[in-house]
């Protein structure tokens, strides 16, 4: 049966399900306006999934025919997956920010197999072990794959904009970090239950209630720019921080209050996580042997094979962010690189 919960002032949410994952469901969020229902996210694209968020359409007093439009906070699976069977159930339009709608596009275009060429360079050049490596190597189906052939948006969310929902005020806040073109969507109008505060904010995967958002690598086979997401993740925390919304609505887990709080929780958080690396870097490291000396929910040798690959480039993250702040530095002539302390 679909979970939903009625938040008041034409919101609602449905628990959609993510198939073998500890976060266990995407909260859908179901705004009304003057032209009919709007999503923000739509779950995880399985059969499974579009029952349950068929169920909770109709427990609000609507179906996916009904839909006016999709928002994406970002490009991930777990929160764009169903928007191409919505859009087909209905005609709506999918909206997204530029740079995940472009992270979409070359998806769409790009041969699984360049990805696996490109990932398996990546992990190389990060010190994975060839044992690691070898399986990208080895041909896959790309139809066992989730993400592969995603939904392509035909409007663009700009942030700063309101979006063009008649009779509600949406403004779109970029939040980069997560993914580069992470928006945050905050309500303009006065709390239903009249709580302190400015509006609500839908907030996606940008700031969860008891979860940190892994902040990994902007991943582009044809774009050698360093990127810095940790340092995007951080910049647009202390944004949404002055927003002072009253109530988050987060895409994971519940809603929750006083985002200056959690604002300042998470950077502590990468504060001490980047103070903890930079005593590791008193010996050169690559951001392998980073990965598996760092602190994590559970021991490195209970870490599954694709978890390990996100804590790779969380590291990674990490470490970029240390050369930018001039905290560390590449080793010269080192392969695969090392990093140490300056």
């Amino acid at each position: 049966m679909a979970q939903v919960y009625d938040h008041g002032g034409g919101v609602r949410s449905i628990q959609v399900p993510i198939p073998d994952n500890p976060l266990g469901h995407t909260l859908v969020y179901v705004v009304d306006t003057d032209r009919g229902p709007v999503l923000i996210d739509t779950g995880w694209d399985d059969p499974a999934s579009w029952d349950t968020l068929a169920e909770g359409l109709a427990d609000c007093g609507t179906a996916p025919a009904d839909i006016h439009g999709v928002v994406i906070t970002h490009h991930h699976p777990d929160h764009h997956g169903l928007s191409g069977k919505v859009r087909e159930a209905s005609g709506a339009w999918i909206a997204m920010h530029a740079a995940d709608a472009a992270i979409v596009r070359r998806t769409r275009t790009t041969q699984p197999e360049r990805w696996f060429t490109y990932m398996a360079a990546k992990l190389t050049a990060a010190g994975a072990p060839d044992a690691h490596v070898a399986p990208l190597r080895t041909a896959l189906r790309p139809s066992t794959l989730p993400g592969f052939s995603p939904a392509a948006p035909d409007r663009e969310i700009v942030p700063g904009d309101l979006l063009d929902l008649p009779g509600r005020r949406l403004r779109a806040i970029w939040t980069p970090g997560h993914t580069p073109g992470h928006v945050c969507l905050h309500l303009e109008e006065d709390h239903p239950a009249r709580l302190p505060g400015h509006g609500r904010l839908f907030s996606g995967d940008h700031l969860l209630p008891r979860i940190t958002p892994h902040i990994g690598l902007y991943e582009d086979p044809e774009d050698t720019t360093v990127t810095d997401p940790l340092g995007d993740y951080l910049a647009s925390l202390e944004r949404v921080g002055r927003l002072a919304p009253a109530e988050i609505l987060p895409a994971h887990q519940h809603t929750f209050t006083d985002a200056p709080a959690r604002v300042s929780e998470l950077l502590t958080h990468h504060e001490i996580r980047l103070t903890d690396l930079l005593a590791l870097l008193a010996t050169p490291l690559t951001p392998w042997q980073l990965a598996e000396r760092m602190e994590w929910n559970r021991p490195w040798e209970q870490i599954p094979y694709g978890s390990r690959n996100i804590a790779i480039a969380e590291a990674e993250a990490h470490v970029r962010r240390l050369v930018k702040l001039g905290r560390a530095e590449a080793v010269a002539g080192s392969e695969p690189v090392t990093y140490v302390a300056v």
